[in-house]
């Protein structure tokens, strides 16, 4: 506190492409939050974010960035496969106390053990950023199934499928469809995927299963299988060659709980379907920001010294996940985790 008034946390985004304007608006939403800092190596990207949102310093590295202030969180919005990297690099600098990453957390279970490592060695606090988590859809679906409501959870079924043209899913076009900058269906898609069956479920799976459609460079879409104890079932389908789809259904020996606009759903009514023995219950949720939800909690996490929705340990085991999946794709074979 500063005579009488709240605190502000100090955020800086590592990044300025596509997913920082999520997080800037967050920072614009959220009075406790104020957006400090921003680097990025482009400066016409800096230019095209500084010309949207109002920010006090923009640096072209992030070794400048750090070497001029001091921040109470660093949101890492780089290619995936910067992500380990920057956050050793912000862990280690000693000008940080939190970083929230962008999903995927890493690319591969080393990466993601390493990155935790230098957190916990240098005290700072680490999160990955699945913004649905703080959806508060996600949040009734996920008490409706932590209170028995559809009994035991034998089944989750649910998509990603973006449905972008063929010809503009080039290496050269964007992220997603680039292998050197950690594109690909299973990590920019099927890991909103994995992460909710995981945390559904509460475990992890014991065998994964996936086949792949190729593109250019990487995965055009895959389809999943997520084997948990007891024979019980995630099964994904994802893609940016399928008609636009990202419904979640979670099925259970005494009803079901579904959902249409899953994931990106930013500023849009959504609805849950909850079916059971008393008949089916529609509970509409207004528009709303999810990464605002997102950072607040995650202010929350630092002034009360409270956990993470998403632990690091998670991040850690979703990795692992999405590299068996990698491996089944590969191998065409079932992986035992």
């Amino acid at each position: 506190m500063n005579n009488g008034s709240p605190r502000k946390f100090r955020v800086a985004l590592v990044g300025t492409g596509g997913i920082s304007r999520g997080h800037a608006t967050a920072c614009q939403n959220l009075e406790r939050a104020a957006l400090t800092a921003v680097c990025d190596v482009s400066s016409q990207a800096i230019e095209r974010f500084t010309q949207q949102f109002d920010v006090p310093y923009a640096y072209d590295s992030l070794d400048e960035m750090l070497a001029a202030g001091e921040y109470d969180i660093a949101v890492i919005c780089l290619w995936g496969q910067l992500h380990a990297e920057a956050g050793i690099q912000l862990a280690s600098s000693g000008r940080v106390k939190a970083v929230l990453c962008e999903k995927p957390f890493t690319q591969s279970a080393e990466e993601a053990r390493a990155f935790v490592a230098a957190c916990r060695e240098h005290g700072v606090f680490v999160a990955e950023a699945f913004k649905f988590r703080h959806h508060p859809m996600h949040l009734k679906a996920e008490e409706i199934v932590r209170r028995g409501g559809i009994g035991k959870v034998l089944n989750i079924r649910s998509t990603f499928c973006t449905n972008v043209p063929r010809g503009n899913r080039t290496p050269e076009s964007n992220w997603r469809w680039n292998r050197a900058k950690g594109g690909g269906a299973i990590y920019d898609l099927a890991c909103y995927n994995v992460h909710q069956a995981r945390f559904i479920f509460d475990e992890e799976p014991e065998t994964v299963y996936a086949v792949q459609t190729r593109g250019v460079e990487v995965d055009d879409a895959a389809y999943i299988t997520l084997a948990f104890s007891g024979g019980r079932t995630a099964q994904m389908s994802v893609g940016f060659d399928s008609w636009a789809s990202q419904y979640v259904e979670i099925s259970g020996d005494a009803g079901f709980v579904r959902f249409d606009k899953a994931w990106n759903n930013e500023n849009q009514d959504v609805a849950l379907e909850y079916h059971s023995a008393n008949g089916v219950e529609t509970i509409a949720f207004p528009p709303t920001h999810q990464f605002t939800h997102q950072l607040d909690h995650l202010c929350d996490c630092l002034e009360h010294d409270q956990a993470h929705r998403i632990s690091p340990e998670s991040s850690i085991a979703q990795m692992r996940v999405l590299d068996a999946v990698a491996e089944s794709m590969q191998s065409g074979k079932v992986v035992r985790l």
